[in-house]
């Protein structure tokens, strides 16, 4: 199914274009300049498997390399996260889309930015870090002011997961998280597959638990499809296929709203530019220092979420999910502290994040798609990022 579905999207941005939220940690406030672009140019070469191998938490870390017709992909059992991800350009020339780092410390040291990391297990926010199920309380660490985010002060993206590489285009990283994990109740078994079939991306996302908990799985890479350091990602055409999102409140929590897009800086059911209303001074944006909110999908089963074209190297990005939700973050809290590949700094905006999710807050919102799991229920969803150009 994933090679036959990859192969009848290869050439969707080409179509598009003929028509045309970190969720990250939350800092005292964001940069408030960023390059418009790269002050050198950005010469891409392969990580080196020796900067991933390392031992955390008791474990040993190493780096994976995936590879297909049209596509490299480097993985590091460290959070599973993304390294890099390699597509050709307009002048087929290749270029890594993903920003991050050149070894794993740089990861360790940037635990609460979550690059390119497998999220749980709950991605994005809960309120206060509470909910309830079956009338009993359960208090997650907080880690984001007042709230608990991407699972608490200790998720999954600070495991480093037991991988297997079953393919030369496929990884399987596995783990448990125990019962009483961050709070969770339930022992959580969890699978994330990592599979290149020719120009896409698939991660597959699986989960079975003993106990009645909440799961709420996703991947927080950061992508700038001009190149990872080639300057801000405000040019960047964007396309959201959703007419409604959830506001949020100071807090960045939703408030259990969920509101139309149009005639918002919300509104991109057409292409338009991530910059064009990013200093809209409604109180949404200024709540997010931008956009770092959670859009209600108009899709059912594998839909397609979003859409992004590249201004410079013409690369077009199209998601496709089976999640209610993708959550648009727009690099709000860089702001230039830590070197990143290539000798380029993590500055204000160059790089953005499509999170697919269920909404933030979600178990204490009862009339939203439930993020709860039972005992003998199986939890499976998909990701899929495909990958073209507009010449």
């Amino acid at each position: 199914m994933k090679k036959s579905f990859s192969a009848l999207y290869l050439g969707a941005g080409l179509v598009w274009m003929a028509s045309l939220s970190a969720c990250g940690n939350q800092p005292e406030k964001p940069a408030s300049t960023a390059p418009a672009s790269s002050d050198s140019a950005v010469v891409y070469a392969d990580p080196k498997v020796a900067a991933f191998a390392d031992t955390i938490g008791g474990k040993a870390t190493h780096l994976y390399k995936l590879q297909s017709a049209n596509l490299k992909a480097f993985i590091t059992d460290y959070g599973g996260r993304l390294v890099a991800l390699y597509t050709q350009d307009k002048n087929g020339q290749w270029v890594d889309v993903v920003a991050g780092f050149d070894g794993v410390k740089g990861y360790e040291q940037t635990r609460s930015a979550y690059y390119g990391a497998i999220i749980g297990r709950y991605g994005n926010r809960i309120g206060k870090g509470k909910f309830s199920l079956d009338g009993k309380t359960y208090q997650i660490p907080l880690n984001n002011g007042a709230n608990a985010l991407h699972g608490g002060p200790h998720g999954f993206s600070d495991y480093v997961w037991d991988a297997h590489q079953t393919s030369d285009s496929s990884l399987e990283l596995t783990m448990t998280s125990p019962d009483g994990d961050m709070g969770f109740p339930g022992n959580l078994k969890v699978t994330v597959d990592y599979e290149l079939a020719q120009s896409a991306l698939h991660l597959s996302y699986a989960a079975s638990t003993d106990k009645k908990t909440v799961v709420n799985l996703t991947n927080h890479a950061y992508w700038n499809l001009n190149g990872a350091g080639s300057g801000t990602i405000l040019d960047h055409q964007i396309q959201i296929f959703a007419r409604a999102y959830t506001p949020i409140d100071s807090g960045l929590i939703p408030t259990g709203k969920i509101d139309s897009v149009v005639g918002t800086p919300f509104d991109f059911t057409q292409p338009t530019a991530i910059g064009a209303r990013i200093n809209d001074t409604g109180k949404q944006i200024v709540n997010g220092m931008g956009y770092d909110h959670n859009f209600v999908l108009t899709g059912h089963d594998l839909h397609e979420a979003a859409k992004v074209w590249a201004d410079k190297s013409g690369i077009v990005m199209d998601v496709f999910t089976r999640e209610p939700g993708i959550q648009f973050y727009t690099g709000n809290f860089m702001n230039g502290q830590y070197d990143m590949k290539y000798g380029k700094k993590d500055y204000l905006r160059s790089a953005f994040c499509l999170e697919t999710q269920h909404y933030p807050d979600s178990p204490n919102e009862p009339s939203w798609p439930s993020t709860t799991l039972n005992p003998g229920e199986k939890y499976n969803t998909t990701t899929i990022y495909s990958f073209s150009v507009k010449k």
